[in-house]
């Protein structure tokens, strides 16, 4: 609603900011979605640090980039405000007490998985994540998929990775092409619309308004970018170099910032987009983990705040305890230590793609689209996440194998999970924490019926 007579807010010192992005990072459950609306209301609505029109075209950029969209839109309003620092301090707080949060809860399940009361919780977690991706699903087809030629395309990658086991890469790399040969040949069918709406809702002034000019640090400068760049290479580069210098090229932790930088580059749909290539890497490949391990990673980063993709710190730290880099009396400080060089590999290219980009978008206040290309990677996509509801299902229904004995619980609790999220509109906190009291229980009536 307009409110034209409202007093202009005052701009917050990067104190101020900071004190909020701090707060957000320790409330921004919900995943992307849950994030986004949070930010909305506290930055459009009541604060009014950015208008509704500014805070949509960050947000339509950031929903192009591969990596952690609502990360992204934190570290692209910070940088707006308080130049470099803002946007490091922003983007670091949205993830450091997630980072934290999770490496506790890694010491938990490393020592303590099998006791009889965390092992109840995660039975019921593990059916709950099960239906949850099978939502996300749902949720990501039901708005990409508005044709037969992206039904395809979804379907296709399905079997490619499912039958085939094609790498996730090679899908997204096939899946970009025919969207951009779509886009120049059929663009009825692949120029589908990726913005988030017309900024028609206003909420008073705003320090950073619909007409505010663009400040001079968010300029477009060739050499600042080029700067820019390098530094984000020698960072990334100076990194992998000493990890490559102490342990080797073949080494667990240099191998971990070498898949994670590749992992990151290849989050375009999100983290559950992503997870089959993790997967991929860190259990067949590389063995760090074994598959009930991966699916209590997602489990238990659906519970943290942050973004999902925070499941590729817990990986990090499940595996380097696994590992015992540093000797079988240290797990801890190797779980730790693997669980930060993810952390870094992962975030690293989220910060470049802002600071670099940003000046780039503030050229023109018009509205983003997805590109062609992007609209078949999505497509694409959403094969790759019913692809990981299918994994999540086998290993829960059928823990011992296909050999083994059907799990009708974990299934029955699976289907009321999916029932509720579908017509309950219930959130995922919830949800989870309510399969995980029902799996508890189970466990814990099971022997007096036997």
């Amino acid at each position: 609603m307009t409110d034209n007579k409202l007093p202009s807010p005052t701009a917050p010192s990067l104190a101020e900011a900071s004190k909020f992005w701090l707060k957000l990072g320790f409330i921004s459950f919900g995943g992307p979605a849950g994030q986004i609306a949070i930010m909305h209301q506290e930055l459009v609505e009541r604060r009014r640090w950015i208008s509704e029109k500014r805070y949509l075209h960050a947000l339509n950029y950031c929903m192009v980039l591969p990596g952690p969209e609502a990360q992204q839109l934190a570290t692209y309003i910070g940088w707006l405000m308080h130049k470099t620092p803002g946007a490091l301090i922003a983007g670091g707080l949205f993830f450091l007490p997630a980072l934290l949060i999770l490496i506790g809860l890694g010491w938990v399940y490393m020592r303590f998985g099998d006791l009889p009361t965390v092992a109840g919780l995660l039975y019921g977690i593990k059916p709950a994540v099960t239906a949850i991706v099978l939502f996300a699903a749902y949720r990501i087809g039901s708005r990409a998929l508005r044709n037969r030629w992206l039904w395809a395309m979804a379907a296709a990658a399905f079997m490619a990775i499912f039958a085939l086991r094609v790498p996730f890469p090679l899908i997204v790399i096939a899946a970009g092409m025919i969207g951009a040969a779509g886009g120049q040949w059929a663009p009825q069918y692949f120029t589908v619309g990726g913005g988030h709406g017309n900024a028609k809702a206003h909420f008073g002034p705003a320090v950073i308004d619909d007409d505010t000019p663009t400040p001079e640090h968010a300029r477009f400068n060739w050499g600042k970018l080029y700067r820019l760049l390098a530094v984000g290479l020698m960072l990334w580069a100076g990194a992998l170099g000493w990890l490559c210098a102490e342990y080797g090229w073949q080494g667990g932790l240099t191998q971990m910032g070498w898949f994670f930088t590749k992992a990151a580059w290849l989050t375009f749909g999100g983290a559950y987009a992503v997870l089959p290539y993790v997967y991929q890497g860190a259990v067949e490949h590389y063995h760090w983990l074994t598959p009930q391990q991966m699916i209590d990673s997602l489990a238990l980063g659906e519970t943290t705040p942050g973004p999902l993709i925070m499941v590729n710190t817990f990986v990090g730290f499940v595996a380097g305890w696994g590992q015992a880099w540093f000797g079988a009396d240290s797990p801890f400080l190797a779980g730790s230590v693997a669980a930060v060089v993810v952390t870094y590999f992962t975030y690293l290219p989220s910060f470049l793609f802002i600071l670099a980009g940003g000046p780039l978008v503030e050229t023109t206040h018009g509205n983003l689209k997805f590109t062609a290309p992007l609209t078949g990677v999505t497509a694409a996509v959403v094969g790759v996440i019913v692809n990981l509801a299918v994994f999540f299902a086998y290993h829960v229904f059928w823990p011992q194998g296909w050999d083994g004995a059907f799990d009708l619980f974990s299934a029955g609790l699976s289907l009321a999970a999916l029932l509720v999220l579908f017509r309950c509109k219930i959130g995922i906190i919830p949800v989870i924490a309510g399969s995980a009291f029902g799996g508890w229980l189970w466990l814990f009536l099971l022997p007096w019926f036997n």
